[in-house]
């Protein structure tokens, strides 16, 4: 739990030999250790002051740049000092140590920006955005997470939620004041009013899905019988030669996996072992593990040896990846292997042909796998953000439907006033304005340690 008096410090630099290591301090004694470290009496906010750090009998620890931030005018809104030193781990390890016996104590993961949020100098929007940068893959997932830390999200959050506790406050004063005439109600403007929120809602969630899907990836599983291509085609994907390919089926036994970025959305391609009925056991527990991935996969490709054709075992693959529930993934078939052929095959609806050999088609397949995931591309709206915003979204569009229908039922404006509070509070769970300590205690965790 956060406690004001606590004095944190910790390591903001990763594991390793470095030119040059961090220590990060936050809290009401960290003037006090500072001067005590490096013996200065007088340290000025925003100055960086080459220091001498010492240990508690005078010997030398380290040289290095010692800074000094004045709260509230720090990242966490606190008094923060930061120790520059050699980036040696025994050089880190004894100046966080001399830290600690000044009076700090160590600080957990995220704590730092965990304090910023509850000091008031990122909203939890903003704060996860810091997790993010620091685990972008790539430029498009950092100008992304860089766009939310800048509050381009939680803005637009803001905005909507604002309009909602306008709307929310004249629907409560017409509970209040039933015998006032208010022109908002009579002109029937509280329904219009609903729709233009819920049509900003909508798309918000559309913009958060392009942000959660370019954070978190997709998985997309290359299914189909032995020889199709599979694992050709997981290489020709990832530039490199990361499966076993031979003509000998059955070579597949197990899924692997590469990572790929298609205009710098994450990919997790898993290549899995040929389907067919004839199998051994250790080729059919690897079967087994195929399905399972396909049926769980964001995107199923249903590879194809074009020479052979689409015949009778791969209808029954495409008709087993169909599962009545709905919540099948989405398959794509691909015919491979185009460049063993005399003439282009004759396509079924939607599907592609390719050759993982000589690439072609791959372009196609590419531009295929970003729209059927529904990824836009980069845009300088694209914004980082993550599966609990999502829900919160649908959250509040849910109960923004309900206040809609219970209009138009006249079920009583004190349903519609319920309906616009649980919307509220749905949005303001995004920005921390609505938080449990479970919450925040699960988000900050995944934090690394120093940030």
């Amino acid at each position: 739990m956060y406690r004001a008096a606590d004095t944190i410090a910790a390591i903001a630099t990763p594991p390793g030999r470095g030119g040059v290591g961090v220590i990060r301090v936050s809290g009401p004694a960290a003037l006090a250790i500072a001067r005590a470290l490096s013996g200065r009496k007088r340290i000025e906010p925003r100055r960086a002051y080459f220091a001498t750090f010492r240990d508690e009998a005078g010997q030398i620890l380290d040289s290095g740049i010692l800074l000094y931030f004045q709260g509230p005018r720090s990242f966490t809104g606190e008094d923060v000092i930061e120790v520059q030193g050699h980036g040696g781990p025994v050089v880190m390890e004894l100046l966080l140590a001399r830290i600690l016996a000044l009076g700090a104590r160590a600080a957990r993961a995220g704590e730092f920006s965990e304090r910023a949020f509850l000091n008031g100098k990122l909203d939890l929007a903003q704060a996860e955005a810091v997790a993010d940068l620091i685990d972008a893959q790539s430029a498009v997932q950092a100008r992304a997470a860089s766009r939310s830390l800048e509050g381009q999200f939680s803005r637009a959050v803001e905005r909507l939620h604002g309009a909602l506790l306008e709307l929310r406050a004249y629907v409560e004063a017409a509970i209040d004041f039933p015998d006032e005439e208010l022109d908002l109600l009579g002109a029937g403007q509280v329904a219009e009013r609903l729709r233009g929120l819920a049509e900003q809602i909508q798309a918000l969630q559309a913009a958060a899905g392009q942000g959660a899907l370019l954070r978190e990836g997709a998985r997309v599983v290359l299914a189909g019988r032995p020889n199709a291509g599979k694992s050709s085609l997981l290489n020709a994907l990832a530039g490199l030669e990361a499966a076993i390919v031979t003509d000998i089926p059955g070579t597949t036994r197990d899924l692997l996996r590469e990572h790929i970025q298609i205009d710098g959305l994450p990919l997790h391609i898993i290549d899995t072992a040929g389907i067919r009925a004839d199998a051994d056991r250790v080729e059919q527990l690897g079967i087994e593990r195929a399905w399972r991935a396909a049926r769980e996969a964001d995107l199923c490709l249903l590879v194809v040896d074009a020479g052979q054709g689409f015949g009778p075992e791969d209808a029954a693959i495409r008709d087993a990846l169909a599962q009545p529930d709905g919540a099948a993934p989405p398959v794509l078939m691909l015919f491979n292997k185009i460049d063993l052929l005399a003439a282009p095959p004759a396509l079924p609806t939607d599907a592609l042909a390719v050759s993982a050999r000589t690439g072609a088609g791959l372009d196609a397949l590419r531009a295929r796998i970003k729209a059927l995931l529904g990824y836009g591309g980069e845009s300088d709206g694209l914004f980082s953000a993550r599966a609990r915003h999502q829900d919160a979204l649908r959250r509040c569009q849910a109960a923004l439907h309900s206040a809609t229908v219970n209009l138009g039922a006249r079920s009583g404006l004190e349903l519609v006033a319920e309906d616009l509070r649980e919307g509220g509070e749905a949005l303001g769970e995004i920005t921390g304005q609505v938080s449990a300590d479970e919450l925040l205690g699960e988000i900050f965790s995944r934090f690394c340690i120093g940030k």
